[in-house]
């Protein structure tokens, strides 16, 4: 039996938190090794978790019992942790959005330009069974011409979300990416037009509140939505076809056909973490016995379209990508 990788983790508020309960009772080919937080609750976390806490995330990297490392910090850090995971030759796996811009997103990846490691992007909704079945089922709805899309979640209570700096964009970077990524995943088609609208409601510096028109490949068209503002939460997905709509919320698990005024509920697996699925891939990843389980390219090309997004709200008009 192979002997467990020994996993860093930088960041370990509540993402990173979700990591670590993963890593040590879902995965038995990894094992949380090392942690690093700079606040000193880290060395408590530490404790209880039965590892190495390190203040300075540099320390986790150069730790030699960290075989990997796993980013759950605020996306401004991602480019210089990946550097130093590159420099190091220690594989990634990077809590979405990839980083604040493009810019910053494609120097991470050519930081693991031939190095002998890898740059994995945690874009987790592709292991959701809603967004799986919809991927699944969607040629029953036959050609594709319309479609929906959007996230609803509660306000968030994080600070460092209303800081540019840090945050880098609001809930078009952090909650519409995740639709992004899901439409390009269940289609198959990449956004090549988008016209987008924004507010904020609650958060004083950055949207919190999103709404746009998007043309996918094959010209398809359709809306989507992504907001902090209620205290509800919602994921759900609609796909118009020549031969029916496909319905699905990838967060109450409901999937369902529609065809005139019929409505068949379809079968769908119940829901479950989406986080220890991601793992076990990466690990196998990580001993040379697959892919990478969704390379970084892939939250680099989300990241492109969050940024059309923030442009064409910003500056009033359609942007192409």
């Amino acid at each position: 039996m192979d002997r467990p990788l020994g996993i860093g983790i930088v960041g370990t508020g509540i993402h990173g938190a979700r990591y670590a309960l993963h890593l040590r009772e879902d995965v038995p080919g990894l094992a949380l090794a090392a942690i690093s937080r700079r606040s000193p609750a880290g060395a408590e976390q530490a404790r209880d978790w039965g590892c190495r806490w390190h203040a300075d995330w540099q320390d986790l990297v150069a730790d030699e019992g960290v075989a990997a490392v796993v980013a759950a910090a605020t996306p401004d850090l991602n480019p210089a942790i990946a550097a130093a995971c590159a420099a190091a030759g220690k594989s990634l796996l990077v809590e979405k959005p990839l980083a604040v811009d493009p810019v910053a997103g494609e120097a991470m990846l050519a930081a693991f330009d031939g190095a002998p490691a890898s740059l994995t992007i945690a874009q987790t909704l592709r292991y959701n069974r809603v967004i799986l079945a919809l991927r699944e089922a969607l040629p029953r709805a036959g050609r594709l011409h319309a479609f929906a899309a959007n996230q609803r979640l509660e306000r968030s209570a994080h600070s460092w979300l209303e800081d540019p700096a840090v945050a880098g964009g609001g809930v078009i970077l952090h909650t519409a990416v995740h639709l992004f990524d899901a439409l390009r995943f269940i289609t198959g088609r990449e956004v090549v037009r988008v016209r987008a609208w924004t507010a904020r409601r609650y958060n004083t510096r950055l949207e919190d509140l999103f709404v746009g028109l998007v043309e996918l490949s094959g010209g398809a068209l359709g809306t989507v939505d992504a907001g902090k503002v209620s205290p509800a939460r919602q994921g759900r997905y609609e796909f118009a076809g020549d031969a029916g709509q496909l319905q699905g919320d990838q967060i109450h698990g409901a999937l369902s056909f529609v065809r005139g005024a019929e409505r068949e509920s379809l079968p769908v697996a119940p829901l479950a973490p989406t986080l220890p699925p991601l793992l076990a891939d990466w690990e196998r990843h990580l001993r040379g016995r697959g892919p990478s389980p969704i390379p970084a390219a892939e939250g680099l090309a989300a990241l492109r379209v969050c940024e059309a997004c923030a442009r064409s709200a910003r500056e009033g008009r359609e942007v192409a990508l």
